[in-house]
């Protein structure tokens, strides 16, 4: 068995879902588990739908219900087989009318939860998991739809959910090898349910998440993460275009390119699949012939120091700084305390005996999170700041690129530089207004040479 998973670009349309049929239908001998994001940009619709109603904005949100399920039905009908028109209205107006009466009760309410908004984002996957299983009978693939929440079960953290695993991994074995054994299964990403049957969500870009823990669960041979681009590569196509496909990467290396920004792959993504050692692919649905980029356990060799460039916009840089601390314990101590009472995580970090610089991208606390800080130092922040971040298992072990990457910048004001703790990575903060002139000179410094076992 393989796991397929394909995002909400791969399925926005029927033209789109009809290219994802063919590319199953490609691989059917491999009895695929076929995992689907929402189509297109419905999970941003449905909560601007919940917003609408909270605003009181009744007619507005009507319409709103009405034009996402006439999109829907219009998507699904060209792909639907005829005889299964009927099925999908009924399925169609249940799922719409139970939308539509959620929808209302959160406009009385005036407020909206994380419990309502995971009941209410839950209904871009739901939708277009059943649609997908409808066409792919209409393209001649026998499917199956499995609602997730049947088999994903996750803690009570709404709209952040963690998978509780052993009966996660328990009712994915039990269910989906004999069903995936007759007929290609189909199922929502992103979504599952807490232990008493309540909706929960993954986070955004669970999908990828989804597809990693069907995976472990059914023990695959093989996770597919379908996307838009031809796999990952040696810089952000949004920021630097020609860059460079990585044909193979380690976990490691992968998950630090996610954390610090690499649109690709959701970071928690690899999870499952380190521990039961599944190899990642990611592949381009617009173009199924490139290979695409595997993802492996182990390290793999490579000529080259770096195996790519991330880049995390929208950052705030906050600079902390006591003389009282001089010599003193409990400095580091008093200052991720204020953070973690607001629930603000830290990218990077700088020390010095009276100072510390960290990054935050979640400015929402900052006001109360300075001034607590501003109770035992001095507080400056620096907003419209990046991180530039190059991975590669080979920076641990190349001498001097720290002085590489220097020179690359000599024109350039870098406001702080990081090497995490895993080796892996040496990150720099400079102006986002700096961003693409940072990357494309340390694209030009790092990959003037390719080792082509690695890259394309």
């Amino acid at each position: 068995m393989i796991v397929m998973k394909f995002g909400g670009s791969s399925v926005e349309s029927a033209q789109a879902i009809e290219r994802v049929a063919g590319i199953v239908k490609a691989r059917a001998d491999r009895n695929p588990v076929v995992v689907v994001s929402a189509m297109g940009k419905t999970t941003n619709k449905l909560l601007a739908i919940a917003n609408t109603a909270i605003a009181g904005k009744r007619d507005e949100y009507i319409r709103q219900i009405h034009d996402l399920r006439d999109f829907h039905s219009r998507e699904a009908r060209q792909v639907t087989p005829l005889a299964h028109r009927a099925e999908l209205d009924r399925w169609l107006d249940e799922h719409f009318e139970e939308l539509t009466e959620l929808v209302k009760g959160i406009a009385v309410i005036g407020e909206l939860t994380p419990r309502s908004i995971d009941a209410i984002s839950s209904y871009g996957e739901r939708l277009s998991s059943y649609i997908v299983a409808l066409a792919f009978g209409y393209f001649g693939l026998p499917a199956v739809h499995l609602d997730a929440r049947k088999v994903i079960v996750t803690d009570r953290r709404h709209t952040q959910a963690a998978p509780i695993y052993p009966e996660t991994y328990s009712r994915l074995d039990a269910v989906v090898p004999a069903l995936a054994a007759e007929k290609v299964v189909v199922m929502g990403g992103f979504i599952g349910s807490t232990e008493d049957g309540v909706t929960s969500t993954l986070g955004r870009g669970g999908s990828d998440f989804t597809a990693s823990i069907v995976g472990a669960g059914i023990h695959a041979e093989e996770i597919q993460i379908w996307t838009d681009v031809d796999g990952m590569l040696t810089a952000d196509p949004t920021i630097l275009t020609g860059g460079h496909r990585v044909k193979t990467i380690s976990f490691a290396e992968a998950a630090e390119l996610a954390y610090f920004g690499a649109k690709v792959l959701h970071p928690a993504t690899v999870i499952p699949a380190v521990e039961r050692n599944i190899p990642v692919l990611i592949l381009n649905s617009r173009r199924p012939d490139v290979p695409g980029t595997l993802i492996v356990s182990q390290a793999v060799p490579c000529k080259n120091a770096v195996k790519s460039i991330a880049c995390k916009r929208k950052i705030t840089l906050v600079n902390i700084h006591s003389s009282r601390m001089f010599m003193a314990h409990g400095f580091l101590r008093r200052i991720f305390e204020v953070f973690d009472r607001y629930e603000t995580s830290v990218d990077m970090i700088a020390t010095s005996e009276v100072s510390v610089s960290l990054t935050i991208d979640n400015t929402t606390h900052l006001a109360r999170i300075a001034e607590e800080l501003n109770e035992f130092s001095q507080v400056s922040t620096e907003p419209e700041q990046a991180i530039v971040c190059l991975v590669g298992e080979n920076i641990r072990y190349t001498p001097g690129v720290a002085a590489m990457v220097f020179n690359a910048l000599r024109e350039l004001n870098i406001r702080m530089i990081s090497q995490g703790a895993s080796l892996l990575n040496l990150s720099v903060i400079v102006a986002e207004k700096d961003l693409r002139s940072a990357v494309e000179a340390l694209h030009t410094e790092f990959f003037r040479e390719l080792d082509p076992e690695v890259f394309e």
